[in-house]
């Protein structure tokens, strides 16, 4: 397997960015029309954590890691690093020592559809990451695999530059292109939860006469009965 590193990625505006993270996974899956969501086999070995950052994206080959090896050297403050291999792997390709070195570059986290390992470190050190499995099988350094192509991670594509939004939800991707557009329907969605929020915690209004579901339920066939309707098959 050959392999290139491309060194010179353009990410999104930062503000973006964070803005983005400020908002998390459901709100900005939702406000892209519910795209870019990572599989739920990518899962948090931490709760309560919720980061953003431009992805710089790893492929490698299964059971080797040497291209992480050469992704910290691409690596920048508030980058995210984005790690597959070439077919299913759920060996532990990762651990405290690359977290130690991603952590003094600025990176917020890792993604990656692989295993990994040093859980207990990685948690007391405060370095977030979503993984497909802990396993503490080891890896080897023998295969050149790519940095910063495109790839994809449980099914979603992820282009080096894109922001990655992760929390306890999971992972959502946004399309570097798109990420102010994304911003704005996730600034727009957060305004009208917030109208409904307050409408329900008051007891102004169900959700079924807020959002025009009764006319729904009627057209779909669904009635209204007493129990003992009900019961007797009415």
């Amino acid at each position: 397997m050959t392999g290139v590193i491309v060194t010179d990625i353009a990410r999104a505006d930062a503000a973006t960015i964070e803005a983005l993270g400020a908002h998390g996974v459901a709100t900005v899956h939702e406000a892209m029309g519910r795209t870019g969501l990572v599989g739920a086999s990518i899962r948090p070995i931490q709760d309560g954590v919720r980061i953003a950052g431009s992805a710089v994206t790893v492929l490698n080959w299964p059971g080797d890691n040497l291209m992480i090896h050469a992704a910290i050297e691409q690596c920048r403050e508030g980058d995210v690093l984005v790690v597959t291999t070439t077919s299913a792997c759920t060996d532990g390709l990762f651990g405290d020592l690359f977290a130690t070195a991603l952590k003094a570059r600025g990176v917020r986290g890792l993604v990656t559809t692989t295993g990994v390992r040093d859980i207990k470190d990685l948690r007391a050190m405060g370095f977030p990451v979503w993984s497909a499995a802990v396993h503490a099988q080891g890896s080897v350094k023998a295969t050149g695999g790519s940095v910063n192509v495109p790839i994809v991670v449980a099914g979603a594509r992820v282009d080096a530059g894109d922001v990655v939004v992760a929390d306890d939800d999971g992972v959502v991707i946004v399309p570097r292109t798109e990420a102010e557009a994304a911003l704005a329907g996730a600034d727009a969605r957060v305004a009208k939860e917030d109208a409904d929020r307050a409408a329900y915690g008051s007891g102004e209004q169900l959700s079924l006469d807020r959002k025009g579901l009764r006319p729904l339920l009627e057209e779909l066939g669904v009635t209204y009965r007493t129990q003992a309707e009900y019961r007797r098959g009415d």
